[in-house]
């Protein structure tokens, strides 16, 4: 037998949390002394208590550990609830990482507000071009719902044209268009010498004349490229048509070294 002392250094938890797990009829002592009270444990209580805090650490409450150990869980269905709770966890911690990068970006674009050089911006002619192209719906424009989707598009997009022996005839190109209910269809495109395939061929149309800028860097970094260009439309005279796509002029496995064109449809205003 252990006291109440021993059997929480042993099984790694605090007294006040022992005595609190046999208020609530969590875990009893094996024997409790009618004269003092004091707590004694057996070193076989010690697997109950694992399941207790491991149950309790994957989210649970006290009350569903109660439960789950009243239906004599596994130590195999105790590996699945894990596997289960860290899949979950670093879902979370992914879209708490995407919105932090948000929050950043935001942050850069405050700074490098009125900075953008006009030799940066260049108007140009964009010729027509005919694509192979695989288009998803995002929930918006937000970078942590296009992300997710235009990335795994640009990859399988490769894998059908090269399925398919197509000869890829320039850089991926990306646009999107919003829906009525408030998300965006995304579509992504490769140049290709291609009459048919397992992807939609489509006749990107002439621009006549672009507004285009450089960014470097990934592109959920890209708002504060996308920001100045929009104040160089603005302040030269021109208005934004409804026509904008990115090109990937350069796609390295370090995302940070990519290198994409920002292309805006203008008119005079």
């Amino acid at each position: 037998m252990f006291s109440i002392g021993d059997f929480a250094r042993l099984g790694l938890v605090s007294v006040r949390m022992l005595r609190h797990y046999d208020a609530i009829g969590l875990l009893r002592p094996a024997q409790v002394d009618p004269v003092t009270g004091y707590r004694s444990y057996q070193a076989a209580q010690l697997s109950r208590l694992n399941r207790i805090v491991a149950i309790k650490d994957l989210g649970f409450t006290l009350e569903q550990v109660s439960t789950i150990l009243d239906e004599k869980v596994s130590a195999e269905e105790l590996h699945g609830m894990v596997r289960l709770r860290r899949a979950q966890l670093e879902a979370q911690i992914s879209a708490d990482l995407a919105r932090l990068r948000g929050v950043e970006t935001r942050l850069r674009t405050i700074e490098t507000e009125g900075r953008l050089g006009a030799a940066e911006v260049v108007l140009k002619s964009v010729s027509p071009v005919r694509v192979a192209e695989l288009s998803a719906r995002a929930a918006s424009y937000e970078a942590e719902d296009i992300g997710p989707v235009i990335g795994p598009l640009f990859g399988e997009l490769c894998r059908r044209v090269e399925a398919a022996g197509v000869r890829v005839t320039g850089p991926g190109v990306a646009y999107y268009e919003e829906e009525d209910d408030g998300s965006v269809m995304v579509h992504a495109c490769l140049p290709a010498a291609a009459d048919s395939g397992d992807f939609t061929i489509v006749d990107l149309p002439r621009i006549d004349t672009a507004a285009t800028i450089i960014h470097q860097g990934a592109m959920e970094a890209a708002g504060p490229t996308f920001q100045a260009l929009a104040h160089w439309i603005e302040e030269n005279g021109f208005r934004a048509l409804d026509l904008a796509r990115e090109v990937s002029l350069h796609c390295p496995d370090n995302r940070d070294e990519w290198v994409t064109e920002l292309q805006i449809a203008v008119t005079p205003a």
